[in-house]
């Protein structure tokens, strides 16, 4: 399932999605979170982001996974080591996303006002803890994604 796209490897193919959401639910995220005039802007944006990207992340592990078996399962030396590297991100990196998604997701649903009132779900201080979670989170998220492209198109090119 995760080898081939079109007899092509599905890695590359892949992870132009996890290199495109992952961001941008980085930077909608934190928006979201620091901005409270663009939330009803932004709501719709983080729950779509919160859970596509993420996935995409998951996509782009697995078909990684399976491209390492069937390609390079056999390498050694620099190559090895270089792709061993880029292959050490992809876990923090899935975990870092799923749990900005949680808290984006989390987030929006405090901030939406209860039924009757104007004010957050849960109030003020816990909507001001949830939005700086969320900030951490996407800061984290953002290294990770860094550091695996940045090791993976430093595998593929031989910088």
């Amino acid at each position: 399932m995760f080898d081939q796209i079109l007899g092509l490897p599905a890695h590359p193919l892949i992870i132009h999605f996890a290199v495109v959401l992952t961001p941008l639910l980085v930077a909608v995220d934190v928006a979201y979170a620091l901005f409270a005039r663009w939330r009803a802007f932004l709501a719709w944006a983080v729950v779509v982001l919160s859970v596509v990207a993420p996935g995409a992340v998951f996509v782009a592990k697995e078909t990684g996974e399976r491209l390492k078996q069937a390609r390079f399962g056999s390498v050694d030396g620099v190559l090895a080591a270089k792709l061993d590297t880029h292959q050490s991100f992809a876990n923090p990196l899935l975990l870092s996303a799923v749990g900005l998604g949680a808290a984006g997701l989390v987030l929006v649903y405090a901030t939406k006002p209860s039924r009757g009132s104007m004010r957050d779900r849960f109030g003020r201080p816990a909507t001001l803890a949830l939005s700086a979670v969320t900030v951490v989170l996407a800061v984290v998220v953002g290294y990770y994604c860094f550091r695996a492209g940045d090791s993976g198109a430093r595998a593929v090119w031989g910088v």
